[in-house]
């Protein structure tokens, strides 16, 4: 059953976009010409600073800085440029807090993540739906099915945030904590055994969470999962990829596997908008990404021989 449908609208935006660059000219035009086709009134452009030690870097960071700010439509252009590298959580996450800090709501773009058209109006129809819903902290471009459609609407709702090419309010982000000061004592909670049910998936995420804790991990991706989590938010998830992560390669900060089956996914338009009568999270879905995205069956595999042994093991002893 579905509510009233609602086409979806057509460009230029009504809503500010912030685009995060660094020192990649070649994606950074890409996902800018899908920006300028948009035409947001309002742009961002925050872009962290080079390396000192890393030759030729300064270049690449002036050549993206002038590609992401060439606009040539009627659009208000503001910047954060940062003189020192800050690294990727840093730069990131404190350039959303700027965002946020000025705008109520809005769309987020990193430099390697090329968005359909779709993907704007989509985050723009949904971000006026759910802007005073505290159930949903995110809405995401990104769906990792594999083309099953999940329900019978445009979108579902998940417990993953994926954030390649997202948007959000300043009361979602609000709830970030980068640092986990939180996790300690919310990892022995029920809160955190309801959230991740699965013994192996809890493991993975709790040994995320403690390598951010310690420092080992420079993202900002998963503490803003994990607060996503600790606040019980919902990500309104489109049932068509609409954001494509262009960036997999030795350039990147964190993709670096340049053929990895997550590169340059395909999208699609996702047509007539129709929403889901019930909020509530697909728990299928979200099982599907744990197993086939971040590789939950792969480390079920160890687990199930040694089952396996022991009840081989069992059974010569009852034999003796």
């Amino acid at each position: 059953m579905l509510q009233s449908m609602k086409p979806i609208q057509p460009v230029p935006l009504k809503t500010a976009v912030l685009f995060m660059v660094y020192k990649r000219p070649d994606t950074t035009k890409q996902v800018f010409e899908a920006i300028r086709q948009a035409r947001p009134p309002l742009l961002y452009v925050a872009a962290d600073g080079h390396r000192f030690d890393h030759e030729g870097e300064a270049e690449k960071v002036a050549k993206v800085r002038e590609i992401a700010t060439a606009v040539d439509w009627p659009c208000e252009v503001k910047t954060l440029f940062r003189d020192k590298n800050l690294g990727c959580k840093s730069a990131v996450s404190e350039a959303i807090t700027w965002f946020f800090d000025i705008e109520e709501q809005g769309i987020i773009l990193e430099d390697d993540c090329l968005p359909n058209p779709d993907f704007f109006t989509f985050c723009e129809n949904l971000l006026e739906k759910y802007a005073e819903d505290e159930r949903i902290l995110v809405i995401t471009g990104n769906n990792f099915q594999n083309g099953q459609k999940r329900g019978d609407a445009s979108y579902y709702f998940s417990k993953y945030n994926h954030c390649w090419g997202w948007a959000s309010w300043r009361r979602a982000w609000q709830h970030y904590q980068g640092d986990l000061p939180f996790w300690p004592e919310w990892k022995h909670s029920g809160n955190w055994v309801d959230i991740a049910q699965d013994s192996v998936e809890r493991r993975y995420w709790e040994n995320i969470f403690k390598m951010v804790q310690e420092k080992k991990i420079d993202s900002w991706g998963f503490p803003w999962t994990a607060s996503v989590w600790y606040s019980r938010g919902l990500t309104a998830t489109p049932n068509v990829n609409l954001v494509s992560n262009i960036g997999f390669g030795s350039d990147s900060t964190h993709t670096t596997v340049a053929d990895s089956p997550l590169s340059a996914l395909k999208t699609g338009p996702l047509g007539e908008l129709t929403h889901p009568v019930i909020i509530e999270q697909n728990v299928a879905a979200d099982r599907y990404v744990f197993e086939y995205h971040f590789g939950g069956q792969h480390l079920r595999f160890p687990r199930s021989l040694l089952r396996m042994i022991r009840r081989v093991l069992r059974s010569l002893i009852h034999r003796i």
